[in-house]
């Protein structure tokens, strides 16, 4: 008699592994305020940085001249009253700390020009011919040809420079409380640009194109100019 065969066992089921679902536990009021001013630590945080950055990318990447400078290392300042001379004696003394060059031709990248008016108890003071040149030998960036009022700034590469530079370079003290020998509040002066009363640093003041500069030291003029004229092409 022939062996029955077995018929084999059908294969199991095999089922997936379910994930376990896991209950998210609400936070306390405590933790939501705690997580919220985590929150708005870190933006202030990336907030603070995007502005660095945007402001190193305005200003850093420019080459510029302008720079703050201690009086007392300048040597031969006119700290009487005026007039004042074009202070050439000590000129060569003064670049370093001013930041300026002795250049042997006028510079081209930056050339721009602006004036300046000075009085003194409603006396006008004239700027002297010859600011930044030096003897024939070399001139700098900020220098007068006449006695005109208007300066001259002409750099071989792209900077900025204050008027307190141009100062250095005359020889003439000016800071936030002098200029020459008139100091506050004994003698009171004031600044003017293009007409209105500039209120910060003068020695700070950016200089730029066409810009009319007066300075009225002790009593007014009967008017403060607002504006000049230039030569055609200055």
């Amino acid at each position: 008699m022939a062996k029955k065969s077995r018929t084999p066992t059908p294969p199991r089921k095999i089922q997936a592994p379910q994930r376990r679902a896991e209950t998210r536990r609400k936070r306390t009021p405590e933790e939501k305020r705690t997580l919220y001013f985590a929150i708005a630590f870190a933006a202030s945080g990336i907030a603070a940085i995007a502005i660095v950055l945007l402001v190193l990318s305005l200003f850093g990447g420019k080459s510029s001249s302008a720079k703050s400078f201690d009086d007392a290392n300048l040597v031969g300042l006119q700290t009487g009253p005026a007039p004042w001379n074009a202070g050439v004696d000590h000129l060569p003394d003064r670049l370093k700390p001013l930041g300026v060059h002795a250049l042997g031709a006028e510079g081209e990248v930056v050339h721009i020009h602006q004036h300046m008016d000075i009085y003194v108890d409603g006396k006008h003071i004239r700027v002297p011919t010859g600011v930044g040149i030096y003897d024939g030998q070399f001139l700098t960036e900020l220098h007068t040809h006449d006695s005109s009022g208007i300066m001259h700034l002409e750099s071989p590469k792209k900077a900025t420079f204050t008027l307190g530079q141009f100062f250095g370079v005359w020889g003439v003290r000016l800071t936030d409380e002098c200029i020459g020998g008139y100091c506050r509040p004994k003698t009171p002066w004031r600044l003017y640009i293009d007409g209105v009363e500039y209120k910060g640093d003068p020695s700070q003041l950016t200089l730029k194109k066409h810009q009319e500069l007066a300075f009225v030291i002790g009593k007014a003029p009967k008017n403060v100019p607002s504006s000049y004229r230039f030569p055609a092409g200055v």
